[in-house]
């Protein structure tokens, strides 16, 4: 998948990395993040647990100035989510019609999203966020209901910003906390 961009983005590309491909540099300024695309996105690939794309400028033809990544990975929002059946209900009474109220539903995990340290203030975050949130939109294959995201405890407030908000109160003050999207908020049902 290779993907043409509109401005402010339509010199740059976003396409899915090669399942042997090892990206040789990037620096978002977080180890973790900056180890996971240099050392680990290719075994998760190769696992079949995430897919890693990359976020670059069209006319970079070495593929070595990644201005960022995200990964992706099937998730749910499932009753062990929450602390009790009653909140698990609370949360599912209000976006499901009886007929619908399952023990899980699908979901797409956002697993890593980083910025290279030299774009950073482009607003580049949020505009991969838009494009994860229509590329689940658009041609909808499997059905996919929630985004979801363990947020590091300094992008929580990145991901509100979004429109991302918290699973539960259980992990608040936490290092990372669980926040999900609703894509029927967007969506376009016909």
């Amino acid at each position: 998948m290779n993907v043409s961009l509109q401005a402010p983005f339509s010199s740059y590309t976003i396409r899915k990395l090669g399942i042997d491909e090892r990206v040789k540099s990037f620096d978002c300024g977080d180890a973790d993040l900056n180890d996971f695309i240099l050392n680990e996105s290719n075994l998760y690939r190769k696992a079949l647990l995430a897919v890693t794309y990359v976020f670059e400028a069209v006319d970079d033809r070495t593929h070595e100035h990644i201005a960022a990544y995200f990964s992706l990975a099937n998730d749910r929002v499932s009753m062990s989510d929450f602390p009790d059946k009653t909140a698990f209900n609370r949360f599912r009474k209000h976006r499901f019609v009886n007929e619908k109220r399952l023990k899980s539903y699908p979901a797409a995990k956002i697993c890593r999203l980083a910025i290279n340290q030299e774009m950073k203030g482009q607003h580049i975050g949020q505009f991969l966020i838009n494009f994860i949130k229509s590329y689940f939109l658009a041609d909808n294959k499997t059905g996919c209901r929630f985004l979801t995201v363990d947020a590091y405890a300094a992008a929580i407030p990145f991901y509100l910003k979004q429109k991302f908000v918290p699973l539960t109160m259980e992990d608040e003050g936490s290092d990372t906390r669980l926040l999900y999207f609703d894509l029927n908020d967007i969506a376009d049902l016909d």
